[in-house]
């Protein structure tokens, strides 16, 4: 038995070799490569175009995210806590995306100053409705996200879609209230007359001070909850530098009944402080 180890020994060995060139030859061919984009694709798009994933697109996703959790957790804490982190990870693929939609809708809604000036500056200069959204579709236009819907714009536009059905498909897109006021306008004024021009610069005034005023708004908010946090996490806190100023004073507590109850009481209390206070910090938010 010991006269054939080391020549199965050799084997494995030379096994290894061959097995370890493959998988280089593998990763320079770039196929896991390809495949893990491939897999990661509808996330980069919720996040740049605002695209909603199909349900095979969204399992991928789990499957990729499970498998990741798995191996970061096996490697930190053990198999067990890999286990763990792998069954809470299909439930985080929809938090995911939507926060990455949020994020997709509100560099949208940022951009609606740049659009409407940049479209007001194009029907200054003799163009008509169509053919200046025609021109704000054109690469470096106008950036980030608009950017991307005003191209997909154009190119209905260019296929013979309605002016009026392409600019509502923009306005149910954004699901914003200065892309409506933006749309209104431009419908208004194509059926009415008028100077759009001007209309549109407005407009586009208008919705910077409003986002100002919104901005200096959520600034004091976040200040008031971070006040609110702070003085409901005391409690905690104080138990912690109690501990580390003498050690044993919370198994003291927690040694009487009483102690153990009003403990209890309070750390549910501030749970439940932080709880509503994160409630408020939620209304409102895009």
């Amino acid at each position: 038995m010991t006269s054939t180890a080391p020549a199965l020994a050799a084997l494995a060995a030379g096994a290894a070799v061959f097995g370890a060139w493959d998988l280089l030859t593998i990763v320079e061919a770039g196929g896991p490569a390809r495949t893990v984009a491939r897999v990661l694709a509808p996330l980069r798009l919720a996040g740049r175009a605002g695209r909603v994933p199909t349900p095979p697109e969204r399992r991928r996703l789990a499957i990729l995210g499970a498998c990741s959790m798995l191996a970061a957790g096996w490697l930190l804490a053990g198999p067990f806590a890999g286990c763990a982190l792998a069954l809470t990870a299909p439930a985080c693929v929809g938090p995911l995306l939507a926060a990455r939609r949020r994020r997709w809708r509100r560099a949208l809604v940022a951009a609606v100053p740049q659009v409407a000036r940049a479209m007001a500056d194009a029907l200054a200069g003799g163009r008509s409705i169509r053919s200046a959204l025609a021109d704000l579709g054109r690469p470096g236009a106008v950036t980030g996200a608009a950017g991307t819907e005003l191209r997909g714009a154009a190119h209905r536009l260019a296929l013979g879609e309605r002016t009026e059905a392409v600019l509502l498909s923009l306005r149910d897109r954004a699901q914003d209230p200065s892309w409506d006021t933006l749309v209104a306008a431009i419908l208004l004024q194509r059926e009415a007359g008028g100077d759009l021009a001007a209309l549109l610069r407005t407009v586009a005034d208008s919705t910077e001070n409003a986002r100002r005023v919104e901005a200096d708004a959520r600034s004091l908010m976040s200040q008031a909850r971070a006040s609110a946090r702070l003085v409901a996490g005391l409690p905690v806190v104080s138990l912690v530098l109690s501990e580390l100023v003498a050690p044993g004073s919370l198994s003291g507590m927690a040694a009487d009944a009483r102690s153990r109850l009003l403990l209890g009481a309070g750390l549910l209390l501030a749970a439940f402080a932080m709880f509503i206070i994160n409630r408020i910090a939620r209304l409102g938010a895009p």
